[in-house]
């Protein structure tokens, strides 16, 4: 068992997929658009990936994802929005309404709890991940969040880590895994600070990068016997 486990959260711990097609109808409910389909969602989750994809890169900002994104999306479905800020902050209160656990994820951090130190690791908004984190009740079996608005850089700039060596002592490399379901953010964080990576792969996806994986899972309750 590992003494140190960094927990990715959106697309790892909870459901993404299920709170952003959730937060999506309520805003487009809300903001009286047209009816948000299953379709309009996945067009929305490709073009929503590809500008943190560039974010990652060090591209663009994320003022510019948050909105950005929203701009195109709306410019491709036809949809006239005059409010993309307000409909921004809105979307990322409503990321936290509801929690969709992966794998039972809740139970096994309650299992882990004391067995290791375990903290979360995010590049979503503030707002959304401290709702999700206290809706969820994960806030309280971690002995530490840290949500990259607050730290000023994201995974997998190095200085993300440097951030969190800094507020909780520095480990022995051996000792630390990252658990996370995104290569370019959270295994290439990993690999640019040294730490052990588990890339949680439930769909079996290729890797198709030169990021190094030391173990590779499909359920998250795989991590208790590493």
């Amino acid at each position: 068992m590992f003494k140190v486990i960094l927990w990715d959260v959106d697309g790892t711990l909870l459901n993404f997929d299920k709170a952003e097609k959730y937060a999506l109808r309520q805003c487009f409910a809300k903001f009286d658009l047209k009816e948000c389909t299953d379709a309009m969602i996945s067009r929305y989750a490709e073009i929503n990936k590809r500008y943190w994809k560039r974010l990652e890169a060090g591209e663009i900002t994320k003022e510019q994802v948050l909105l950005e994104r929203f701009s195109e999306f709306f410019q491709k479905e036809h949809i006239r929005c005059d409010k993309i800020k307000e409909f921004n902050d809105e979307y990322q209160v409503r990321l936290g309404d509801k929690i969709f656990f992966n794998d039972d994820s809740k139970s096994l951090l309650e299992r882990l709890k004391g067995k290791a130190k375990q903290y979360a690791v995010t590049n979503g908004t503030y707002v959304a991940q401290k709702r999700k984190l206290e809706n969820s009740g994960l806030d309280v079996l971690f002995d530490g969040i840290f949500i990259s608005d607050q730290i000023g850089y994201e995974k997998p700039d190095i200085r993300f880590f440097d951030h969190i060596w800094k507020q909780t002592g520095v480990y022995e490399k051996d000792d630390v895994l990252i658990v996370g379901d995104s290569l370019t953010s959270d295994m290439q964080g990993g690999n640019n600070t040294g730490i052990r990576c588990c890339w949680y792969n439930p769909e079996d996806k290729e890797n198709n990068t030169n990021v190094k994986i030391d173990y590779l899972i499909h359920d998250l309750n795989e991590v208790e016997f590493l």
